[in-house]
């Protein structure tokens, strides 16, 4: 009886030994972030810049897998059932999982589905317009809809997007109608050609062409202004108290995923965001830094999902 028992106490001590044992060699091989956006938009190029820094601190590649569709949640959804081994981690906007749970029934649940690791960044949204147009700020814009009902439509980059939700509030508050037209991920075009006249997109996607002057830009939905673009005023400062509609980007991990692999990956984002050079870098792109916990972006995302709810129902925003 003593040597089974002892034999018990050795396979316990093995089963605990060996994943500990595993862990500080992680990774030792390529390690995937998946996004949930296209190539080019702003989920994606922020990814980009900590996924190398990443492949540099680990020695591994560490590669950016763009999974678009449905506001970013058939990607959160396809990390949602990875194995919880570290070798796949999820890049996500806030819009998939504390903003589409009012709009539709999810495969995955944003609380219980994910080892949550931190929030990197957050960056406002720019409500834009086609340079045609006889716009320079957010009343001539809603005078301009009262006065031409049914020719304004904006862009968003999709479907329970913060943009979106922005976009159809500031309708409902203004009393205008504007056509809401989804892209999957930012997408400008249309609005630079006048076909999509006004256009809702993040800072990062938006300012470099607010700054090429190739759209004019007439409100940040932060509710002070950004410092990447102090020029910008926004929604709250031209008639419209409380409005805000921010993106936040934060990485997760399946469900299960080691502690100390999370804490190793937190400490990497870290990393990234005390590097002057690289706060310049994002800075240009629109983005401020964050730096949270993992329980710090478990409360955020519970938080979240009632608040966006309440502005979901209030305005009377259908998907």
């Amino acid at each position: 009886m003593n040597r089974f028992v002892c034999l018990l106490a050795a396979l316990a001590v093995a089963c605990i030994a060996a994943p500990l044992a595993a862990q500080p060699t992680w990774p030792d091989r390529p390690v995937r972030v998946v996004v949930g956006f296209t190539a080019g938009s702003a989920t994606d190029v922020s990814a980009r810049i900590f996924a190398q820094k990443f492949g540099e601190a680990w020695g591994q590649p560490v590669i950016v897998d763009n999974v678009a569709g449905n506001s970013g949640a058939i990607g959160v959804d396809k990390v949602a059932k990875a194995a919880p081994d570290g070798y796949t981690l999820m890049w996500s906007g806030n819009a998939s999982i504390t903003v589409l749970p009012s709009f539709q029934q999810l495969p995955f649940d944003p609380l219980k589905d994910f080892a949550p690791i931190s929030i990197t960044l957050v960056m406002p949204s720019i409500i834009v317009v086609n340079n045609d147009l006889p716009i320079r700020s957010l009343a001539e814009l809603i005078a301009y809809a009262k006065a031409n009902p049914g020719k304004l439509s904006y862009g968003s980059p999709g479907v329970g997007t913060p943009q979106h939700v922005a976009g159809e509030l500031l309708c409902h508050l203004a009393g205008i109608k504007m056509e809401h037209i989804p892209y999957r991920g930012a997408n400008l075009t249309d609005t630079m050609s006048g076909s999509v006249p006004v256009g809702i997109q993040n800072a990062g996607a938006s300012l470099p062409l607010v700054r090429d002057g190739r759209v004019r830009g007439i409100a940040v939905t932060s509710l002070k202004r950004s410092p990447n673009a102090p020029d910008l005023p926004t929604v709250v400062e031209q008639g419209f108290p409380g409005f805000e509609a921010t993106s936040w980007f934060a990485l997760l991990a399946p469900k299960g995923t080691p502690r100390p692999i999370v804490e190793k990956v937190r400490a990497a984002s870290l990393k990234v965001l005390a590097d002057p050079e690289m706060l310049k870098k994002l800075g240009a792109l629109g983005l401020e830094p964050v730096g949270s916990t993992p329980e710090e972006v478990q409360s955020t995302i519970a938080r979240d999902i009632p608040k966006w709810a309440k502005v979901i129902q209030d305005a009377n925003i259908k998907p």
